[in-house]
């Protein structure tokens, strides 16, 4: 296991700033506080991430021949006890931006699949936010999907979701005091681990 105090890591996929998404997370880390944890936001449109190309590189040698983001990402990410992807729903999947990231941690996959490494705290957790304006009963499956394998390659279980459909404005989130409250105990439950998060948490 890692230190406590770890930070949980909230990776914001959304390429719009303090969007529905955004102010979800944000809420979230406050619950993460509120139960005596600590978050970080980090912002993937602003990162340089190259798309993969497939090199096989990380295969052999477990590392990616890209020069960007993503290198100095690989430990951090190893290093936490709960990582949180948010992302908005684009045609019925995660942003581009999110898709680029959780590609890239094919350099995870390949560590833990092909070189049998494995991180030091095995029970670390990740989860998923995620928004969207539409209402469509199948709406959030891709990007669950999506999610769930790319903690897989981040050797994380699953810890479960928290879905918002609906949200037809930009401040649509912040408004609705009751997904706000939402988002808030499902940010305290992330920080202690409640392994009834497992069926997640949705909001209509």
């Amino acid at each position: 296991m890692t230190e406590p105090n770890t930070p949980t890591l909230l990776f914001l996929g959304s390429p719009r700033r303090n969007g529905n998404t955004e102010t979800l997370l944000r809420h979230v880390g406050q619950g993460i506080e509120e139960a005596g944890g600590t978050w970080e936001l980090i912002r993937l449109p602003e990162l340089d991430i190259h798309p993969c190309i497939g090199c096989g590189n990380c295969e052999k040698k477990g590392t990616c021949i890209l020069d960007d983001a993503m290198p100095s990402l690989y430990p951090r990410i190893m290093a936490a006890d709960r990582i949180v992807i948010g992302s908005p729903i684009y045609f019925y999947g995660l942003t581009a931006q999110t898709k680029l990231f959780i590609d890239r941690c094919q350099t995870l996959w390949s560590r833990k699949y092909i070189l049998k490494e494995r991180r030091n705290n095995p029970e670390a957790l990740g989860y998923l936010v995620s928004t969207a304006a539409s209402r469509g009963d199948r709406l959030f499956e891709g990007a669950i999907l999506t999610a769930r394998y790319g903690f897989d390659a981040m050797d994380l279980s699953y810890g479960g979701e928290l879905l918002a459909r609906g949200l037809e404005h930009r401040k649509a989130a912040r408004e609705n005091p009751d997904l706000l409250d939402q988002a808030r105990s499902f940010g305290r439950k992330i920080q202690s681990r409640d392994q009834g998060m497992k069926k997640g948490s949705k909001a209509s």
